[in-house]
């Protein structure tokens, strides 16, 4: 039985001014994740996200996407932390809720697929309007829409020991890296510099065209199917761990020097999980926001 978490009052634009960016998807990542999502909402998902964004906001999603990297060690949201990720055991290569989704006091559904789940069950109660002040439906969009981005990135459903590469140090080209951060950023940055001039609107516009008649195109109606949420997310992380083990983990020791033959080979991955991400979490939030009102078979 997952538990639905009570949130504080929304921090954000505080956060936005006082606190460094720590790890996830990137912030370039995030923002691509939430851009793609964002084109795909539905007139009332449209309207319903633009609503829950602060003013400041000018109803663009991308901008507050790593609002929850920027404020996880704060006292008050370091509860959040365990939920950007899953542990799996080490070289297991495998993952399983029941097993894996919880926090390293053994706490259950503290990992990002319990997260999404809740914070989804959450936004399930928009419609009930301002009278229900249980929730704040901003916080539990902006969470939602930066742990869908973290699920898909496959070092963030690795092994326990590296702390998902986390502790596994190796040089990126010329300069010191982990292989979580090469994951995270390294891999992102280098195509943007390669293939886009740093212009990450040229890097938005081609995973768009994939999506809309390209390589992605046939398989966009299999990437959104779902019709209850916890094992779609379960898919998802079993999606990230197999790609971690065969394309992020393998093949590299700590102190190795990761240059073109990884890149060339991880980097269409990685912008594969960018899109997928967008894909689904705009699934989600037409699910909850739509006007159909079916929602997902939820938790209680």
């Amino acid at each position: 039985m997952v538990v639905l978490w009570r949130l504080s009052s929304l921090l954000v634009a505080l956060a936005l001014v006082l606190v460094p960016r720590t790890h996830g998807w990137s912030k370039e990542g995030h923002v691509l994740t939430c851009r793609i999502a964002q084109g795909l909402l539905e007139p009332e998902a449209a309207s319903a996200v633009e609503n829950l964004l602060p003013d400041y906001a000018n109803g663009d999603l991308s901008s507050l996407c790593v609002w929850p990297d920027q404020i996880r060690h704060w006292y008050r949201y370091r509860w959040t932390s365990p939920l950007h990720f899953i542990d799996t055991p080490d070289d297991a290569c495998s993952y399983k809720y029941s097993r894996d989704c919880h926090d390293t006091h053994g706490v259950k559904d503290m990992c990002v697929a319990g997260a999404i789940q809740n914070f989804t069950s959450q936004l399930e109660h928009y419609r009930e309007g301002t009278s229900d002040r249980r929730y704040n439906m901003t916080e539990a969009l902006l969470f939602l829409s930066h742990f869908m981005g973290d699920i898909h990135q496959p070092m963030h459903v690795g092994f326990t020991t590296d702390e998902g590469g986390n502790t596994i140090a190796v040089r990126w080209f010329r300069h010191k890296s982990n292989l979580h951060h090469v994951w995270d950023r390294e891999i992102i940055l280098t195509a943007l510099a390669d293939y886009y001039e740093k212009n990450l609107d040229s890097l938005q516009e081609d995973l768009v065209g994939n999506l809309t008649e390209g390589i992605y195109f046939e398989d966009v109606a299999s990437w959104k199917e779902c019709d209850d949420l916890l094992p779609c997310l379960n898919k998802y992380a079993t999606e990230s761990i197999n790609i971690a083990c065969k394309w992020g983990y393998k093949g590299v020791k700590s102190g190795q020097t990761l240059a073109d033959e990884y890149f060339n080979s991880r980097m269409p991955i990685v912008m594969k999980r960018i899109a997928q991400g967008g894909v689904r979490l705009a699934m989600i939030l037409n699910s909850v926001f739509g006007d159909s009102q079916q929602g997902f078979a939820a938790a209680t």
